[in-house]
């Protein structure tokens, strides 16, 4: 932990008292520790005492700006290399979950783009409830760590459930999840997403309905396990992860120049995007107006940016991805191996519930020798989880 940036948020829980003992061990393991504290963690633990401990401020009002040149939570969101949330309320880790940013701690939080982890502390009875069993779902769903409550003694006087760990045991699993942030150090990773658009004319374009969250959830996965991280995209979305490079594209040629420009330098393709398999052959430089019923476009292929980067590949980890409607498997293999990939991974696009622009997806990891993995339904971070740690030890 030494030299690292740590956001320490403490929540209203009795176990606010054990934040003052991780904020010394984070302080004494070499961490710059700056504290965020809600309404309800005052009522428990002084700013004072946090203050005298960590030698930096304590934020504790959305509204207190002390500094004209910035704001303060911003500040401190992108200023985090980790954040840990301990105690974390069921209250907290609701609207984490669910995106509230109605306070100094839940405002702060959704402005952060690097890791989070969170320590929850409650009643058993309000840990053991379906609503925040979901939300806990949520936001490792979301990749976020949660260090789960042992049974012992509670606040009401009775052991079960929901005792906030001891913060040495929280330095621990800290530095174990730490750990796992370095498994792709020293890599430098190029991916690619979102759906390429191939013009017509000025106003029309041929694409498809590729949103390019995949390749978003892989690119921030890799970069959160410590890789260097170019995200070529012909998707508008926006990237929240300041360590990812982002150029973007439109066309496929465009793609293939931006891939081929870096590809040389880099230690993994990720080719996440959905690229266009046939482009328009004229492109009219005015509208085509609309004359008789029907009209007539000659399509020809577009280049295959797979075959091409592997014609000048060296000792570079190539990754594809097969997006079927029929014999996944079967097709997703015959891709791998015409293509010279090393991994591939395949879903099908035909169900809905993992299609085009859905939040989750369903992967079968495929190499030379077959299918040798495949994911539940889960989220596209929890599988760009899954892909960094096969990443890591394929490049070992």
């Amino acid at each position: 932990m030494k030299n690292m940036k740590v956001a320490l948020y403490v929540t209203g829980s009795i176990a606010a008292y054990k934040s003052l003992t991780l904020a010394r061990l984070l302080v004494k393991n070499g961490a710059d520790v700056r504290v965020v504290m809600s309404n309800g963690a005052q009522k428990f633990v002084t700013p004072l005492a946090f203050q005298t401990l960590t030698k930096n401020n304590v934020f504790v009002d959305t509204f207190d700006e002390p500094n004209p040149k910035e704001i303060t939570h911003i500040d401190i969101a992108t200023w985090a290399d980790l954040s840990i949330v301990a105690p974390a309320t069921a209250n907290t880790i609701a609207k984490i979950a669910n995106g509230i940013a109605d306070d100094v701690v839940s405002t702060t939080l959704l402005a952060t783009p690097t890791q989070k982890i969170v320590v929850p502390a409650m009643n058993n009875n309000m840990w053991d409830n379906l609503a925040t069993q979901r939300n806990i779902k949520q936001l490792e769903d979301d990749g976020i760590d949660i260090l789960y409550p042992t049974d012992g003694f509670l606040a009401e006087g009775y052991a079960a459930k929901g005792r906030m760990i001891e913060p040495e045991e929280i330095i621990l699993q800290v530095q174990q999840i730490m750990k796992k942030s370095e498994l792709l150090a020293g890599k430098k990773i190029l991916v690619t997403a979102g759906g390429t658009s191939e013009p017509i004319d000025p106003v029309r374009y041929i694409t498809n309905r590729s949103s390019g969250k995949m390749g978003y959830a892989i690119a921030e996965a890799c970069a959160n396990a410590g890789a260097e991280v170019k995200l070529i995209t012909a998707s508008d979305m926006q990237v929240s992860n300041p360590n990812i490079e982002v150029e973007r594209v439109i066309t496929s040629n465009d793609m293939l120049d931006a891939v081929k420009n870096n590809f040389d330098s880099i230690n993994v393709l990720i080719m996440a995007a959905a690229v266009s398999d046939y482009k328009s052959e004229v492109v009219s430089d005015q509208k085509i107006k609309k004359n008789g019923d029907y009209l007539e476009i000659r399509l020809k292929k577009t280049p295959d940016i797979l075959k091409e980067v592997t014609k000048q590949k060296g000792n570079q980890f190539i990754v594809g991805f097969a997006a079927e409607t029929q014999d996944l498997i079967v097709n997703a293999i015959k891709k791998l191996e015409t293509k010279k990939l090393d991994l591939l991974l395949a879903n099908d696009v035909s169900n809905d519930n993992i299609g085009f622009s859905s939040d989750n997806n369903q992967i079968s990891f495929i190499d030379k020798n077959g299918v040798f993995a495949k994911t539940n339904i889960e989220s596209k971070a929890s599988i760009s989880s899954k892909l960094v740690k096969i990443l890591s030890e394929r490049l070992d």
